[in-house]
Protein backbone atom coordinates (compact mmCIF):
# COMPACT_ATOMS: atom_id res chain seq x y z
CA UNK A 1 0.00 0.00 0.00
CA UNK A 2 1.38 3.45 -0.72
CA UNK A 3 2.32 5.55 2.03
CA UNK A 4 0.92 9.20 2.29
CA UNK A 5 3.18 12.06 1.36
CA UNK A 6 3.69 14.80 4.00
CA UNK A 7 0.83 16.95 4.41
CA UNK A 8 1.00 19.93 2.09
CA UNK A 9 0.11 22.51 4.82
CA UNK A 10 3.11 21.16 6.84
CA UNK A 11 5.52 24.34 7.25
CA UNK A 12 9.02 23.55 8.81
CA UNK A 13 10.41 25.46 12.11
CA UNK A 14 13.16 26.68 10.00
CA UNK A 15 11.00 28.44 7.43
CA UNK A 16 8.00 29.96 9.90
CA UNK A 17 10.83 31.86 11.66
CA UNK A 18 12.33 32.87 7.94
CA UNK A 19 8.72 33.92 7.26
CA UNK A 20 8.29 36.02 10.13
CA UNK A 21 11.98 38.26 10.15
CA UNK A 22 10.58 38.72 6.43
CA UNK A 23 7.66 40.71 7.39
CA UNK A 24 9.86 42.24 10.12
CA UNK A 25 12.00 43.25 7.30
CA UNK A 26 9.19 44.41 4.90
CA UNK A 27 7.59 46.13 7.40
CA UNK A 28 11.05 48.04 8.74
CA UNK A 29 10.82 46.76 12.00
CA UNK A 30 14.94 45.76 11.22
CA UNK A 31 16.19 48.66 9.12
CA UNK A 32 18.06 48.17 5.76
CA UNK A 33 21.83 47.58 6.76
CA UNK A 34 21.11 46.91 10.58
CA UNK A 35 22.63 43.25 12.21
CA UNK A 36 20.17 40.59 12.94
CA UNK A 37 20.89 39.16 16.70
CA UNK A 38 23.13 36.55 16.90
CA UNK A 39 22.08 32.68 16.02
CA UNK A 40 22.64 31.93 19.90
CA UNK A 41 20.20 35.11 21.00
CA UNK A 42 17.57 34.10 18.31
CA UNK A 43 17.86 30.37 18.93
CA UNK A 44 16.52 31.03 22.71
CA UNK A 45 14.14 33.98 22.26
CA UNK A 46 12.01 31.75 19.92
CA UNK A 47 13.27 28.52 21.29
CA UNK A 48 14.77 26.66 18.69
CA UNK A 49 18.14 24.81 18.26
CA UNK A 50 20.95 26.72 16.42
CA UNK A 51 20.47 24.66 13.40
CA UNK A 52 17.08 25.51 12.76
CA UNK A 53 18.08 29.26 13.14
CA UNK A 54 21.06 28.47 10.91
CA UNK A 55 18.79 27.24 8.16
CA UNK A 56 16.03 30.47 8.44
CA UNK A 57 18.94 32.58 7.66
CA UNK A 58 20.32 30.92 5.00
CA UNK A 59 16.72 31.16 3.54
CA UNK A 60 16.58 34.69 3.90
CA UNK A 61 20.02 34.87 2.50
CA UNK A 62 19.27 33.15 -0.55
CA UNK A 63 15.55 35.89 -0.46
CA UNK A 64 18.35 38.80 -1.07
CA UNK A 65 16.84 39.69 2.35
CA UNK A 66 19.95 39.39 4.71
CA UNK A 67 23.63 38.79 4.02
CA UNK A 68 26.08 36.86 5.65
CA UNK A 69 29.38 37.85 6.38
CA UNK A 70 31.84 35.68 7.78
CA UNK A 71 32.82 36.71 11.25
CA UNK A 72 30.47 39.91 11.44
CA UNK A 73 27.35 38.23 12.06
CA UNK A 74 24.02 38.65 8.93
CA UNK A 75 22.72 41.99 7.96
CA UNK A 76 19.79 43.44 6.00
CA UNK A 77 20.56 44.22 2.72
CA UNK A 78 20.92 47.95 2.26
CA UNK A 79 19.57 48.37 -1.29
CA UNK A 80 16.45 45.99 -2.47
CA UNK A 81 14.89 44.88 -5.40
CA UNK A 82 11.13 45.51 -6.38
CA UNK A 83 9.78 44.05 -9.34
CA UNK A 84 9.57 46.05 -12.21
CA UNK A 85 8.14 43.79 -14.81
CA UNK A 86 5.97 40.28 -15.42
CA UNK A 87 7.67 37.41 -14.34
CA UNK A 88 8.46 34.96 -17.49
CA UNK A 89 9.69 31.91 -18.43
CA UNK A 90 13.30 31.47 -20.48
CA UNK A 91 11.36 30.84 -23.73
CA UNK A 92 9.63 34.17 -22.97
CA UNK A 93 12.66 35.84 -22.33
CA UNK A 94 14.28 34.48 -25.59
CA UNK A 95 11.45 35.22 -27.92
CA UNK A 96 10.97 38.88 -26.32
CA UNK A 97 14.69 39.05 -28.29
CA UNK A 98 13.67 37.89 -31.07
CA UNK A 99 15.15 34.42 -30.93
CA UNK A 100 13.47 31.34 -31.09
CA UNK A 101 13.57 28.90 -27.85
CA UNK A 102 14.30 25.68 -28.07
CA UNK A 103 15.20 23.04 -25.44
CA UNK A 104 16.56 18.73 -25.01
CA UNK A 105 16.03 16.86 -21.89
CA UNK A 106 19.37 16.31 -20.66
CA UNK A 107 17.23 13.87 -17.38
CA UNK A 108 14.35 13.82 -16.01
CA UNK A 109 12.54 11.79 -13.27
CA UNK A 110 10.75 12.00 -9.91
CA UNK A 111 12.21 11.10 -6.46
CA UNK A 112 13.20 12.69 -2.83
CA UNK A 113 13.89 16.27 -2.36
CA UNK A 114 17.68 16.46 -1.56
CA UNK A 115 18.70 18.96 1.45
CA UNK A 116 19.59 22.00 -0.96
CA UNK A 117 16.01 21.60 -2.42
CA UNK A 118 14.18 20.73 0.66
CA UNK A 119 16.03 24.41 1.80
CA UNK A 120 14.92 25.92 -1.40
CA UNK A 121 11.44 25.15 -1.98
CA UNK A 122 10.70 25.14 2.30
CA UNK A 123 10.03 21.04 2.17
CA UNK A 124 10.05 18.48 5.13
CA UNK A 125 12.79 16.35 4.40
CA UNK A 126 11.57 12.73 2.56
CA UNK A 127 8.96 15.53 0.16
CA UNK A 128 8.25 13.80 -3.53
CA UNK A 129 10.02 16.38 -6.06
CA UNK A 130 9.82 16.13 -9.98
CA UNK A 131 13.06 17.41 -11.82
CA UNK A 132 13.76 17.92 -15.19
CA UNK A 133 17.08 19.59 -16.38
CA UNK A 134 16.99 20.94 -20.15
CA UNK A 135 19.83 22.38 -22.43
CA UNK A 136 18.44 25.81 -23.74
CA UNK A 137 19.01 27.14 -27.12
CA UNK A 138 18.34 30.49 -28.65
CA UNK A 139 17.98 29.92 -32.72
CA UNK A 140 19.62 26.22 -31.88
CA UNK A 141 22.79 27.27 -30.53
CA UNK A 142 23.07 26.25 -27.10
CA UNK A 143 22.68 28.65 -24.42
CA UNK A 144 22.19 27.41 -20.69
CA UNK A 145 21.77 24.03 -18.49
CA UNK A 146 18.56 24.13 -16.99
CA UNK A 147 18.18 22.14 -13.78
CA UNK A 148 14.31 22.61 -12.52
CA UNK A 149 12.67 20.56 -9.61
CA UNK A 150 9.11 21.42 -9.08
CA UNK A 151 6.57 20.18 -6.43
CA UNK A 152 4.43 17.05 -7.85
CA UNK A 153 1.09 18.76 -7.72
CA UNK A 154 2.50 21.47 -10.09
CA UNK A 155 4.33 18.76 -12.59
CA UNK A 156 2.90 15.51 -12.17
CA UNK A 157 4.76 14.25 -15.16
CA UNK A 158 8.10 15.62 -16.88
CA UNK A 159 7.32 14.50 -20.13
CA UNK A 160 4.53 16.84 -20.42
CA UNK A 161 7.21 19.55 -20.44
CA UNK A 162 7.17 20.85 -23.96
CA UNK A 163 9.03 24.08 -24.91
CA UNK A 164 8.00 26.05 -21.66
CA UNK A 165 8.27 24.49 -18.05
CA UNK A 166 5.87 27.49 -16.82
CA UNK A 167 3.21 26.34 -19.89
CA UNK A 168 2.97 23.02 -17.94
CA UNK A 169 2.69 24.22 -14.63
CA UNK A 170 -0.22 26.30 -15.62
CA UNK A 171 -2.04 23.43 -16.79
CA UNK A 172 -2.14 22.14 -12.96
CA UNK A 173 -2.87 26.08 -11.91
CA UNK A 174 0.68 26.58 -9.96
CA UNK A 175 2.37 28.65 -12.33
CA UNK A 176 5.06 30.86 -10.50
CA UNK A 177 3.50 34.29 -10.21
CA UNK A 178 6.55 35.83 -8.50
CA UNK A 179 10.10 34.16 -8.34
CA UNK A 180 13.51 35.29 -5.99
CA UNK A 181 16.55 34.99 -8.33
CA UNK A 182 20.10 35.62 -7.56
CA UNK A 183 22.70 35.84 -10.47
CA UNK A 184 26.50 34.52 -9.53
CA UNK A 185 29.67 34.37 -12.05
CA UNK A 186 31.11 30.89 -12.25
CA UNK A 187 33.50 28.72 -13.84
CA UNK A 188 31.74 25.91 -15.92
CA UNK A 189 32.51 22.64 -14.99
CA UNK A 190 33.51 19.77 -17.64
CA UNK A 191 29.83 18.52 -17.87
CA UNK A 192 27.91 21.47 -18.23
CA UNK A 193 30.93 22.68 -20.97
CA UNK A 194 30.25 19.48 -22.85
CA UNK A 195 26.53 20.26 -23.63
CA UNK A 196 27.25 24.56 -23.84
CA UNK A 197 29.90 24.08 -26.70
CA UNK A 198 32.38 25.84 -24.44
CA UNK A 199 35.90 24.97 -23.12
CA UNK A 200 36.00 23.84 -19.19
CA UNK A 201 36.22 26.64 -17.20
CA UNK A 202 34.58 28.80 -19.50
CA UNK A 203 32.71 32.20 -17.64
CA UNK A 204 28.93 31.52 -16.73
CA UNK A 205 26.43 32.67 -14.76
CA UNK A 206 24.75 30.67 -12.87
CA UNK A 207 21.16 32.07 -11.56
CA UNK A 208 19.66 30.28 -8.90
CA UNK A 209 15.76 30.89 -9.48
CA UNK A 210 13.06 30.00 -6.45
CA UNK A 211 9.43 30.71 -8.20
CA UNK A 212 6.26 31.16 -6.06
CA UNK A 213 2.84 30.63 -6.87
CA UNK A 214 -0.73 32.29 -5.64
CA UNK A 215 -0.72 32.14 -1.84
CA UNK A 216 2.97 32.43 -1.84
CA UNK A 217 3.69 28.97 -1.97
CA UNK A 218 7.56 28.00 -3.21
CA UNK A 219 6.82 25.74 -5.99
CA UNK A 220 10.05 25.61 -8.25
CA UNK A 221 13.67 25.79 -7.59
CA UNK A 222 15.78 26.24 -10.89
CA UNK A 223 19.22 26.65 -11.23
CA UNK A 224 20.36 27.40 -14.81
CA UNK A 225 24.09 27.90 -15.96
CA UNK A 226 24.23 30.03 -18.98
CA UNK A 227 26.63 30.82 -21.33
CA UNK A 228 28.54 34.13 -20.08
CA UNK A 229 29.40 35.13 -24.06
CA UNK A 230 26.06 34.69 -25.07
CA UNK A 231 23.10 36.33 -22.29
CA UNK A 232 22.96 38.99 -20.25
CA UNK A 233 20.47 40.32 -17.62
CA UNK A 234 18.65 43.70 -17.55
CA UNK A 235 17.00 45.12 -14.54
CA UNK A 236 14.77 48.07 -14.47
CA UNK A 237 15.39 49.74 -10.51
CA UNK A 238 13.60 53.03 -9.33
Amino acid sequence: MRQPGPHPEAQPLYRALADRLAREIERGEIAPGAALPPERVLAETHGLSRVTVRKALDRLSRAGLVEQRRGAGTFVTRQRLRPTARLTSFSEDVAARGMVAGSRVVSSGTGIATPDEVLGLGLTPGHPVTRITRLRTADGQPLAVEASTVLPEALPDPGAVGTSLYAAMAAHGLRPVRAVQRLTAVAVDAALAALLDVAPGAPGLLVTRVGYAAGDRAVEFTRSTFRGDRWDFVTEMS
